[in-house]
């Protein structure tokens, strides 16, 4: 089985390396690595350059999008099975490469995402959270789950992600412009394809944010307005059973755990993502210049207004 690799780059100099090497050391060495960099004005072309294996593409910056970039390098490679990281994820062992590639000995299989455990730097909103959604045990899904998981269902990430080509291909590839939540897009058109979905939490990744008010309410935004643009495939599909579950997990542990001003401040994010998404599931009724103060995607909303749809 031959294995390509591509990691979406932009100012990495400070990860790139470290990530590059821990890939140099998998059980399961892959055949190529594909770094697609978004005009970097830092070291991040010249170490990618002394690593082998590595190929360099470069595109503008103005052009990023998360599904056009994604496809174009998808489409550079010719791995049987095409896996995804992103810049700030690092195997957290060397059986990362062999853990997510596992699953695809069952045919039926289009898509692995791994599980993603939070920073040591972390805040313990930031661990619970991630604790809750990328747990230690291993899942399977296909189009009957949806009546019981919901939108759970389709939950993928392509901070560490893996993709059978002839799937990939035949579903079309990842959408393109696209505000956010590519991966959860091509998941979804991949169950109602008759496809499975699998999270391999052996598969195992560093990688977590502390994100700030602001921009928890700007993520939230941009989802809600995905769901709204995507609605075809999310309609009476809750995410709120999901979301208050998450909730009362988070506050439940923080309270346990004596930690009154985090969970006050768990509170006040609660708030700032329930009045991005509000807002995001109303933007039709925006102008331009809320949608540019509310979006965590600028560049995307330049690409809409502007007209531009290629995507690559």
């Amino acid at each position: 089985m031959k294995i390509s690799l591509i990691i979406p780059t932009l100012n990495a100099g400070k990860q790139i390396d470290r990530l590059l090497q821990a890939l140099s050391n998998q059980t399961v060495a892959v055949d190529e690595i594909i770094v697609i960099d978004s005009q970097s004005d830092d070291d991040t072309e010249m170490i990618c350059r002394k690593h082998k294996k590595v190929t360099f593409i470069p595109i503008k910056r103005s052009q990023f999008d998360h599904g056009g970039t994604r496809d174009y390098a998808f489409r550079q490679s010719n791995g049987e099975v095409v896996l995804f990281l992103t810049q700030d994820a690092l195997p957290a062992d060397d059986r990362y490469v062999e853990q997510i590639i596992s699953p695809f000995q069952d045919e039926s299989v289009a898509m692995v995402s791994g599980r993603q455990i939070a920073k040591d730097n972390a805040t313990r909103i930031e661990k619970l959270t991630r604790h809750f959604n990328y747990p230690a045990t291993s899942n399977i899904r296909t189009l009957k789950d949806i009546p019981v998981l919901g939108i759970k269902t389709f939950f993928a990430s392509n901070v560490c992600s893996a993709y059978r080509r002839p799937a990939y291909i035949q579903t079309g590839g990842f959408d393109h412009p696209i505000l956010t939540d590519e991966d959860l897009l091509i998941a979804a058109r991949f169950i109602y394809g008759g496809y499975t979905l699998v999270y391999a939490a052996e598969a195992k990744v560093i990688h977590s944010h502390n994100f700030s008010l602001k921009q928890q309410f700007s993520r939230n935004f941009d989802i809600a307005v995905f769901m709204k643009m995507n609605s075809s495939f999310f309609q009476n599909i809750s995410a709120t059973k999901e979301g208050i579950q998450m909730v009362k997990y988070v506050l439940g542990e923080l309270i346990k755990e004596k930690q009154f001003l985090q969970a006050g401040y768990y509170i006040a994010e609660c708030g700032a993502k329930f009045l991005g998404y509000k807002l995001g599931s109303n933007y039709r009724k925006l102008s331009r210049k809320w949608i540019e103060i509310c979006t965590g995607n600028k560049n995307y909303w330049n690409l809409i207004f502007s007209g531009y749809r290629s995507g690559s």
